[in-house]
């Protein structure tokens, strides 16, 4: 009978721990809460926890990509500076080989330029995470986003913008292009800005909020404001921007003048990564090396029209100027100033060259059945000779 008791209890036992762990398995998961936006609409729902979560670590490192598109906005790419030296090409999909095969001429240019039109927003996060990936695998030293973008999610903006820094981004907003409310925050973790549409910012707003007082609505994005103003502190934006996030009215838009975009540290040099970069090269190259570069970069900046002429005109002032401060410096090859628009300079040039090789070769071949022809090779030289130079 005891035994018996004992068993009995135990079976009791073992019976209230499965009810115990049914009961915690059929818990309801958290509400979800709609995310917050900068006055677009938008009605996703978001997790009960505001703060960015971390992307997964290792679901890009093979060739097997999980499917993934950029469904609302239009994205492009192509492997020149302007869209009249190269015709950008559409990315329908981002899994690792269409978007290898979408790339892969850029292999010669040493860059890789994203166009981006649309909504900031899980899309355009997965699309930045993965173009920076493979422009890493491909050794893709200059990366340039031009953005269109009237603003989107926060939370997927942050996400985007701390995938940019760590990926070395320049964004460019062009003549014809917007970036607004959320968009701003793109802007503000690039390595560079050029700026030459319009940036604006307004309210933070949540959609489907509960809020029925000012002091809930406060409470309510109190850490929402914290998470922006964490973001723009670590990416060395003034917190100016933050508080005008807070209130501009939703209904307007405040569009920053270039005296306040230079003021908040949005246009030019990313002032935390010029700081970054600064102690590592001080730390490898020595004060020296440091004190020369910075006073190279002033000339540099002065005398050769960085933001008003081409690309190849600047790096060559900008390679003529170099001599005069000791550049390149065979301590600190990769650190000297332009050392990699000189490398796509050099790869330029080579594919120049090898362009008018292959125009000398096929206008040979196409001079060659005259010869046969005529059966005069003196008089057949003369003629393609004054046709070349025609050409």
């Amino acid at each position: 009978m005891r035994q018996f008791g004992r068993v009995t209890r135990r079976s009791l036992a073992v019976g209230l721990a499965l009810l115990l762990l049914a009961a915690c398995d059929a818990a309801p998961p958290p509400a979800a809460r709609a995310p917050v936006t900068l006055g677009d609409n938008a009605v996703a729902p978001m997790p009960v926890n505001d703060e960015p979560q971390p992307q997964p670590s290792n679901d890009l490192s093979g060739t097997h990509w999980p499917d993934a598109r950029v469904e609302r906005g239009l994205a492009e790419v192509s492997c020149e500076r302007d869209d009249a030296d190269d015709a950008p090409r559409s990315l329908d999909s981002l899994e690792f080989y269409p978007l290898y095969d979408a790339m892969a001429s850029c292999a010669s240019t040493g860059l890789v330029r994203l166009h981006y039109s649309g909504r900031i927003d899980e899309g355009f996060t997965e699309l930045m995470r993965r173009v920076s990936t493979m422009a890493q695998r491909m050794d893709l030293p200059e990366r340039l986003l031009d953005i269109d973008s009237a603003g989107g999610h926060v939370e997927e903006a942050i996400r985007a913008g701390d995938a940019l820094a760590d990926a070395k981004w320049t964004v460019r907003v062009k003549n014809d292009a917007n970036c607004l409310s959320a968009c701003v925050l793109v802007l503000a973790a690039a390595d560079d800005r050029i700026v030459h549409g319009n940036v604006g910012v307004h309210r933070l707003m949540r959609d489907r909020s509960n809020a029925t007082s000012r002091s809930e609505l406060n409470d309510e994005l109190r850490n929402v404001n914290s998470m922006v103003r964490d973001y723009f502190e670590r990416h060395g934006v003034a917190l100016a921007v933050a508080d005008l996030m807070m209130t501009v009215p939703n209904r307007r838009l405040r569009l920053l003048t270039p005296e306040e975009l230079d003021e908040y540290g949005l246009v030019g040099r990313n002032a935390a990564q010029d700081d970054l970069d600064r102690i590592v090269i001080r730390r490898k190259c020595g004060e020296d090396f440091m004190r020369r570069r910075d006073a190279f970069q002033r000339q540099f900046e002065a005398r050769c029209g960085v933001d008003e002429k081409p690309w190849e005109d600047v790096t060559r002032c900008g390679l003529e100027l170099r001599d005069a401060y000791g550049f390149p410096d065979g301590k600190c090859i990769d650190e000297t100033p332009l050392a990699d628009a000189e490398r796509r300079l050099d790869l330029e040039t080579a594919r120049q060259a090898q362009l008018a090789q292959q125009t000398a070769a096929d206008d040979s071949s196409d001079d060659t059945p005259s010869v046969a022809s005529t059966g005069t090779d003196g008089a057949h030289g003369a003629r393609s000779g004054a046709a070349r130079d025609a050409r």
